[in-house]
């Protein structure tokens, strides 16, 4: 039985139109007005409301064993946190350690996913190490359909890689064709400066900033965009989130480096005043790249309007309070990460759309277009278009609500984002034409999420940033 949406206004990265769609067979079959459908057609009233493709995250760890502990999510809970958020599809980094075999780690992190995600999912595998078996197991994993790497330029001797293995890496990226994702910091400042601050006393969260100040980001960014210069590759950076560090990116950019740029949910909203906060409050909100001051934030969405930030992922990362306690008394025992996944795209669309001045086309582009096309999903992810995956969001801009832990789905005891009002938020959503949300409840079915085989983007193959 086919599935209609009547009425709605249907929002892309370059239109804006009222039509109905009409989707059979997972996929989106025709779009146009007052549409005949043939009896028995489940049909969805969208009048007044958006209907967006469905966003894509891309960037997530859901399974992530890190810091002597577990993340505490897993693909049940995740899945559905994001689908009621408006996600369709995850990216998740599959990040095996340096002393793991990046193979066995790349299955093991598919089987935590296979037959247990209510979305589509995929991968960025990580390439923590560069020995004489990782180029034929990276190769291996590229012919799956895993179609980006990551690289760590931090958390030395656990993720993180040294200049030989990066050029190593983008090397081999250059040939395949694929996009090389990078957390940008320079270990070896943030290990010293670490040692030196926990040697005056100085062990609270609120020194996880001045431990990976500003500079160090913005070397990390410079020496990664250097790196891709020389080697021709293309290059996507994760969660930049100061001023210093996009001015590298853009200078690179004009320089011709094929490089991409992700900011994340937090560093739009939160600045680091939240990690100076007395107890279990500060240390909730250590990340690395750390919160930054509040200063950063108009600079990031100003560039997010202008194009120079492509994309907006939430690098979301579960520690409950009790994990997040391991750091008391140490803030580099801290385990890094915010959770998010299900508020992104509510809190963009409200202080970047609703409060700000980013446009809805924009908006659309970065939470979703922008990321299907530099990871190999677009047009069947990432657009509205006959024969393309129906992934739906159908959006109440009426909808008013406030982020609370008591509410969200998300297996994490605190919201870094408590208090947050929001102005719009998703009605329904539909993986492949299924109906997975109605009105903030999951009324579909778990396990029906598809591993996503991707195609080798043009991103990576020269098509540059398009910002």
């Amino acid at each position: 039985m086919g599935l209609v949406i009547r009425n709605g206004e249907v929002i892309t990265d370059t239109e804006r139109y009222h039509a109905d769609l009409y989707i059979e067979d997972e996929v989106i079959t025709r779009i146009g007005k007052d549409l005949a459908v043939p009896d028995g057609t489940e049909v969805i009233d969208a009048t007044d409301k958006f209907v967006f493709p469905g966003f894509i995250d891309p960037h997530v760890h859901i399974y992530l064993p890190f810091m002597g502990t577990f993340a505490k999510d897993t693909y049940e809970t995740a899945s559905v946190a994001a689908l009621i958020g408006g996600t369709t599809s995850l990216i998740e980094m599959c990040c095996p350690s340096r002393q793991e075999d990046a193979l066995e780690g790349y299955e093991l992190w598919k089987s935590k996913a296979a037959d247990h995600s209510a979305c589509d999912y995929g991968f960025h595998m990580a390439v923590t190490r560069f020995d004489a078996q990782t180029e034929q197991q990276l190769r291996q994993i590229v012919d799956d359909g895993t179609t980006s790497f990551k690289i760590f330029l931090s958390y030395k001797n656990f993720f993180g890689v040294d200049d030989g293995e990066m050029y190593q890496t983008l090397k081999l990226a250059k040939e395949l064709g694929v996009i090389v994702t990078a957390h940008c910091e320079n270990a070896e400042l943030v290990s010293r400066l670490q040692q030196e601050l926990l040697a005056q006393g100085k062990t609270g969260p609120e020194w996880h900033e001045p431990s990976r100040p500003e500079t160090v980001e913005a070397e990390g960014t410079t020496r990664f965009a250097t790196f891709l210069e020389t080697t021709g590759a293309a290059g996507y950076i994760v969660h930049l989130s100061c001023a210093p560090a996009l001015k590298a990116a853009v200078e690179a950019r004009a320089r011709g480096v094929k490089l991409s740029v992700e900011s994340v949910l937090p560093h739009f909203l939160l600045d680091k005043t939240y990690a100076e906060r007395k107890g279990v409050e500060g240390l909730k909100h250590v990340m690395s790249p750390p919160l930054r001051d509040k200063s950063n934030q108009a600079v990031l969405w100003s560039a997010l309007e202008r194009g120079d930030v492509d994309t907006v992922g939430t690098d979301h990362c579960p520690f409950d309070l009790d994990q997040k306690r391991m750091g008391e008394g140490n803030f580099t025992l801290i385990p890094n990460g915010i959770p998010g996944v299900e508020d992104r795209v509510n809190l963009i669309y409200t202080y970047g759309v609703k409060r700000g001045g980013l446009s809805l086309n924009r908006f659309v582009d970065a939470l979703s277009t922008r990321a299907a096309k530099l990871f190999g999903l677009y047009p069947r992810k990432g657009a509205i278009a006959v024969g393309g995956d129906a992934d739906l969001v159908i959006f109440d801009p009426q909808y008013r609500g406030v982020i609370s832990a008591k509410t969200h789905h998300m297996n994490n005891d605190y919201s870094g984002f408590e208090g947050f009002e929001i102005e719009g938020r998703p009605s329904v959503v539909t993986v492949r034409g299924k109906v997975q949300v109605k009105d903030g409840t999951f009324v579909g079915q778990q396990g029906i999420g598809r591993f996503l085989r991707r195609e080798v983007a043009s991103a990576a193959s020269g098509e540059a940033h398009a910002g």
